[in-house]
């Protein structure tokens, strides 16, 4: 029997994550101890209030076994309108502008199906999280790549999108916090570069703001919400995977304009059930508890990022701090470029059990970076940076 897949699939390039980790276990083979700094899966438990919570439902409230509500419990929406008041001071209509998702990345690909037709163009920022140009090419979109460049501290220039592009796009994706370049936005001039430019061409705007929480150095992320007119003419995506050290707990929302969500929910009740209902009512622990955990958190990976940056700069990768996110964007070393950022991570990962993603991984402007994950123990930093000396020399 001859197996046939869809061309939108077989469209899609190799799953990056899953290269490299198809190469783990042959450098376990050959008896290498892995340091895996490669996805943004977080090593930190789940706070354990988070965790007992949901002992707690699932022994003793055998009605959250059900079918959940697809939209979202309403005690989980009126969490997340509470704590976005209060941490953006942008009120949200519970009933109408909140969406549960089974994790943002779920609902990113989603999206993408509900309001992409083949054929229409969605503006993809480059390097970007894989999903946003997955998610394209599964609806039949096609992608407009807006360069994130270093020059322009990795953000996205409006005004070189084309206006014949910019009259058949129909989504434009935002991400800052950004990964994988751990880009900010300082001020919202970006924001309101990009609300003029979706009410000029009738564009939804999209902001991935997964690492709205993840700040140092006194930095506060602000929400592409806040900006008048936003809610016009876009939503945001929010995760509870990297606050709250949740990711495999698959839970996030989308809250915004209430006709951009509207269809969004009616296409996810034709696929999905929604978030389990014992996890919502987790994700409303989260939400709702003292934020000492996220605090400590924070501090972890800052801590990391200081002594990782501190370790590699001995050995001359000289990498700038970021102040959000849980990455280091990190130039490859000179001598390395040639070989690019895919050969790059092969070599180190099968010479020196070190897991690192390749930049073109994120797209074609990616190449010539690779992104480190803060993701172990704080003592294996100093491993990590002793055997990357010896590989680079």
């Amino acid at each position: 029997m001859k197996i046939r897949v869809s061309d939108k699939l077989n469209k899609l390039p190799p799953y990056i994550f899953s290269r490299i980790n198809q190469l783990k276990p042959l450098a376990i083979a050959k008896k290498l101890d892995i340091i895996d700094l490669g996805m943004g899966n977080p090593d930190m438990p789940t706070p354990q209030h988070i965790v007992d919570r949901m002992c707690d439902t699932v022994k003793n409230h055998i009605r959250t076994h059900r079918y959940p509500q697809a939209k979202g419990m309403p005690k989980f929406r009126c969490a997340v309108s509470e704590w976005f008041h209060e941490r953006f001071g942008v009120k949200i209509n519970p009933e109408t502008e909140v969406l549960a998702l089974i994790g943002s990345k779920e609902g990113v690909a989603h999206l993408c199906m509900t309001y992409l037709n083949p054929g229409d163009i969605a503006l993809v920022p480059d390097p970007g999280y894989p999903v946003y140009y997955n998610g394209v090419a599964l609806a039949g979109g096609i992608v407009y790549k807006m360069p994130l460049l270093a020059k322009n501290k990795f953000l996205p220039d409006l005004s070189k999108i084309p206006a014949k592009i910019a009259r058949k796009a129909r989504i434009m994706f935002l991400n800052y916090p950004n990964n994988p370049t751990t880009a900010i936005v300082e001020d919202m001039k970006l924001f309101k570069e990009a609300i003029r430019f979706a009410k000029k061409y009738n564009v939804i705007i999209v902001h991935d703001n997964a690492y709205s929480e993840l700040t140092f150095d006194g930095y506060v992320s602000p929400s592409f919400l806040q900006v008048p007119g936003a809610r016009d003419v876009g939503i945001e995506y929010h995760s509870f995977s990297k606050t709250f050290s949740m990711a495999g707990w698959r839970v996030g929302f989308v809250v915004g304009n209430e006709n951009i969500i509207k269809p969004l929910e009616k296409f996810k009740s034709f696929v999905d059930y929604g978030v389990p209902t014992f996890i919502q009512l987790s994700g409303v622990c989260a939400l709702k508890s003292p934020k000492d955990c996220v605090k400590e958190t924070i501090e972890a990976y800052r801590r990391r990022r200081d002594k990782f940056t501190t370790e590699l700069g001995k050995i001359g990768w000289q990498i700038e701090k970021p102040k959000a996110t849980m990455y280091l964007w990190a130039k490859l070393p000179e001598k390395f470029k040639a070989i690019g950022s895919l050969k790059f991570a092969e070599k180190l990962l099968m010479e020196t059990g070190v897991v690192v993603t390749p930049g073109v991984g994120f797209g074609e402007y990616g190449e010539g970076y690779v992104r480190f994950s803060l993701v172990t123990h704080d003592n294996r930093f100093h491993d990590a940076a002793l055997r990357i000396k010896q590989f680079l020399k």
